[in-house]
């Protein structure tokens, strides 16, 4: 099994690195600190030097491109989905997580949105789950959908930490990760309906502490999946087997992406650095690798705005 190591790229000590994306058509690379409410953009023809970011009221989990517009993006946030501006603070919600009744047994303080992906169709697949920061986690989190027409469903219920959402190139099972069952499982999925159906397990982690968090996909179909708690990124093939590994210099790897034929690695702020004090010096960090392989192009939503 090939190894390598990846690189500190941005040493910024983010409270939660989460949710990077590749802005091909500009060469940038966007990602969000869910902990210090922030969305950062990067140059990577410039390089670190060029990174900056805009400050958010409440929390932005995960980012995606919007059809028709190069000026804003679709965020998964605090209390739901919404519309912010790439150039300032500015953001406004279009779809909110919860009913009235939902929210005044405190959904909207307690939990908020942590990833999602656009399906072919334009369709936005978004999680909510207990903020860890707030209160303890529950089998509470749902994984909802936001159609192009507007409508909004609850696709799968009673998830403790849902996580990274993807689809195979012949566009006929979708990956969905929930970290609370140390697992990435696979759906049967019908892209004209969206409907999900037959779940089974497809990858596994099994040690003590680790589990699966955000991944990518690269074009021969193999996702790249953040392990948690295990200092690496893993390549796992179709068959659901490991086939490389990218060691990490920080514990806690939380997603990565594929810009260009290199791979850019997120991580949280190590939560237990009594017990890992090597975890510190990089934690919260950005890794960087190349990886001699392209990504899959995300696709952009097509919902009403």
């Amino acid at each position: 099994m090939k190894t390598i190591t990846a690189e500190p790229y941005l040493d910024i000590h983010c409270g939660l690195g989460e949710g990077p994306f590749w802005e091909e058509n500009k060469n940038v690379l966007r990602f969000v600190d869910i902990v210090n409410k922030s969305v950062w953009y990067v140059d990577l023809a410039v390089g670190p030097s060029s990174a900056r970011k805009h400050d958010y009221e409440y929390s932005i989990g995960v980012t995606c491109d919007l059809q028709g517009t190069e000026d804003k993006i679709l965020f998964g946030g605090k209390h739901g989905v919404g519309i912010a501006d790439k150039h300032s603070s500015e953001y406004r919600y279009i779809q909110r997580f919860w009913t009235q009744e939902e929210v005044q047994k405190g959904n909207e303080e307690r939990m908020r949105a942590n990833d999602g992906a656009i399906d072919s169709q334009g369709r936005f697949w978004v999680s909510a789950f207990n903020d860890p920061s707030i209160t303890k986690l529950e089998p509470v989190g749902i994984l909802f959908r936001l159609d192009t027409d507007g409508s909004f469903h609850r696709m799968i219920e009673g998830l403790t930490i849902p996580n990274g959402i993807s689809w195979t190139p012949d566009d006929k099972t979708m990956y969905f990760t929930d970290s609370g069952a140390q697992s990435i499982f696979a759906y049967d999925f019908d892209a004209a309906t969206g409907n999900i159906s037959n779940k089974r397990v497809f990858f596994r982690v099994e040690e003590e502490g680790c589990a699966p968090d955000g991944h990518t996909m690269d074009v021969e179909g193999n996702l790249w999946v953040a392990i948690w708690g295990g200092w690496k990124v893993v390549r796992v093939n179709p068959e659901g087997k490991v086939t490389a590994e990218i060691k990490v210099p920080t514990r806690c790897p939380t997603s990565a992406v594929i810009a260009g034929e290199d791979i850019y690695i997120t991580s949280e702020a190590d939560p237990e650095l009594d017990k890992y004090p090597e975890s510190k010096r990089y934690s919260g960090g950005v890794f960087k690798v190349h990886v001699g392989i392209a990504g899959r192009r995300p696709y952009k939503a097509r919902v009403p705005v």
